[in-house]
């Protein structure tokens, strides 16, 4: 794992140090009272061949169930203190990975397929509890205890404690070895059938009703089936590895067992041991061993957790995740610090939007922007003003770059060149929360939790007192024609139950509750029928009367009221003024209009 893929992962460590080392002593005493409870054991069970005094055997037993307390007691703070560790080290490389990951939405969604990130925000975050457990406390326990087992055994017999190290060595370097051998390749065939599972589960949930309609959800639920089976295969063999390598691990302490035994049986022939110690010394070589079992699959968990590493860190690559604040400080501009009747500094740092007037004024000054990978830029050098609280139309065919805008204008993505103003303040000095905080937004596709209507109608303020807001509740679904909804009614998840017109009119019921003097909506009417969508527009625009509005349309139809329209084709601004002013020039728009006339005059007919 490199530096700077375990430099998060060690910085939680750090922050949990009280608890690793309480669980280091803790785990020090247990091995070494484990380890010292069975060699007792054994010379009392040595002793008792020899018909001791009775006070020899009390002490002895004594000293046997003294042993035993201190073994269970600091096994269980060893247990507590880690595990307690962990989580919390859990805890923080989630929220941190979340903090990287905001900033970089939504454009990370276009880079990953929805399973692939899920599996890396659940997976791969959870796979890196297992770093601390099972990678970074196994070796320190291994060595502490062999150390003090090796020293206590080199009293009774030097080539005996030898035996331990060799067999020490080989448990905690070769048997992990060839386990990492065996499981390289299989361990990466696990993960990429695991990853590949995640992503078609992920999108046959999505697309279920799809597959349905086109007869494809038979042949999608056998490909499942077929990427399950290879998952449990390959999870089946890197199994069979492991049980491989903790088999070989149990031989060899079975095999310096025999050798302890050989050994001291060759001693006590010779008379340099006394016979008593060798029960002692058996059990004392069986018990430590049981120490080093974990460092037969340290070498599958530490592989585990560099590729979560890796891939963690691939989803937040280290030039997308710069230091929030620094990045901000960098793009201020000079002689905007002045204007304190148009932002404020909160106490990070950053700047909140805060409005003198009663409207936002928004310029936008040869502002390009280019999807990454894309050939060509989706706005090219767009300089733009809105007024405040005037109303403007952006229309324009599909993939023309209206939809870009607002996203730059919320702060969704960063424009490649230009710059953004609001009340002639950069939009890179305003917090993105403040903007979205003071903005009443309504995008092409809006999410709906699972809950009632009062509960997505007031998505971000739960702690209003219900019958003090029903009426005004009410009266805004009335307002946006939706008057048949109770406020009760459910909501299914991504609102299945709801008719695609009947989301959005609930989506601008939600904008219309929040408060702001920017509107920026977007196709927000689309899936309307004529009459209704004038009824909701005409509520619209009489509670924005005095707010600056964005709105990106394809109909042409009610156009007559914008004080602005703005015509874009391939990313560029062909067209802009009123209504009238545009038809009389008999451009681009006036031809787009004589389209639809043309359209509408079909569909009557």
């Amino acid at each position: 794992m490199k530096v700077k893929e375990l430099a998060v992962l060690s910085k939680a460590m750090m922050q949990e140090r009280k608890d690793i080392l309480l669980s280091i002593m803790f785990g020090f005493i247990a091995g070494t009272a484990g380890v010292a409870l069975f060699s007792a054991s054994g010379y009392m069970i040595s002793q008792t061949v020899f018909a001791p005094p009775l006070y020899t055997l009390i002490v002895l037993t004594s000293m046997v169930k003294l042993l035993g307390f201190v073994r269970a007691a600091s096994r269980y703070g060893e247990r507590l203190a880690s595990h307690r560790a962990t989580f919390s080290i859990l805890s923080r490389l989630r929220t941190t990975f979340f903090a990287k990951l905001i900033p970089l939405t939504p454009g990370i969604l276009n880079k990953n397929r929805s399973g692939d990130l899920l599996a890396r925000i659940v997976g791969d975050v959870e796979s890196l509890q297992h770093y601390f457990l099972r990678v970074a406390y196994p070796p320190v326990m291994v060595v502490m205890v062999f150390l003090c087992t090796v020293i206590f055994t080199a009293v009774y017999s030097f080539w005996i404690a030898c035996l331990l190290v060799a067999g020490m060595l080989i448990t905690a370097f070769v048997v992990p070895g060839l386990v990492v051998s065996w499981q390289r390749k299989r361990s990466d065939q696990v993960r990429q059938q695991r990853a590949k599972l995640s992503s078609e589960v992920t999108e046959v949930l999505y697309g279920f009703r799809d597959l349905k309609i086109y007869g494809q959800l038979a042949q999608r639920e056998q490909m499942l089936e077929q990427a399950s089976d290879s998952l449990a295969r390959e999870q089946q063999r890197s199994a069979a590895q492991l049980l491989r390598g903790q088999s070989m691990h149990i031989l060899v302490t079975y095999l310096v067992t025999w050798g302890v035994l050989a050994i001291a049986a060759f001693l006590i022939g010779k008379g340099e041991l006394s016979g008593v110690f060798l029960g002692m010394l058996i059990l004392a070589a069986q018990t430590v061993f049981e120490e080093s079992a974990a460092m037969a699959v340290l070498p599958a968990y530490k592989q585990d957790s560099e590729y979560a590493a890796i891939r963690l860190a691939e989803t937040v690559q280290p030039g997308d995740v710069k230091d929030i604040q620094a990045e901000r400080a960098e793009q201020d501009e000079p002689g905007q610090q002045g204007k304190r009747g148009k932002i404020s500094q909160d106490l990070q740092g950053n700047h909140s939007m805060i409005v003198d007037g009663p409207a936002v004024a928004i310029e936008l000054s040869n502002v390009s922007f280019q999807y990454e990978g894309e050939w060509r830029a989706a706005l090219k050098e767009v300089s733009l003003h809105f007024a405040p609280g005037s109303k403007t139309a952006i229309v324009g065919p599909s993939g023309s770059g209206k939809s870009t805008i607002l996203d730059l204008l919320l702060k969704l993505r960063t424009p490649s060149s230009g710059v953004l103003r609001l009340n002639e303040v950069s939009i890179n000095e305003l917090n993105e929360e403040s903007i979205w905080r003071n903005t009443r937004v309504v995008l092409q596709q809006s999410h709906f939790f699972r809950g009632t209507i009062r509960d997505n109608l007031l998505a971000d303020d739960q702690n209003l007192d219900e019958e003090r807001e029903a009426e005004r509740l009410l009266r805004v679904l009335n307002a946006v024609q939706l008057q048949h909804l109770s406020l009760k009614d459910i909501v299914y998840e991504k609102g299945e139950n709801l008719s695609d017109g009947e989301k959005q009119r609930l989506a601008i019921a939600r904008a219309m509750l929040r408060p702001g003097t920017l509107w920026l909506l977007d196709e927000p009417t689309s899936a309307l029928d004529y009459v209704t969508e004038a009824r909701v527009m005409k509520n619209l625009m009489a509670q924005a009367v005095n707010d600056t509005l964005l709105l990106i349309c394809h109909r042409l139809t009610g156009l007559e009221q914008m004080h602005q329209i703005v015509v874009m084709d391939q990313g560029r601004v062909v067209e802009t003024g009123t209504f009238d002013e545009l038809m009389s020039q008999k451009g681009y728009f006036y031809e787009m209009k004589q389209i639809e006339l043309q359209m509408i005059g079909d569909q009557g007919a």
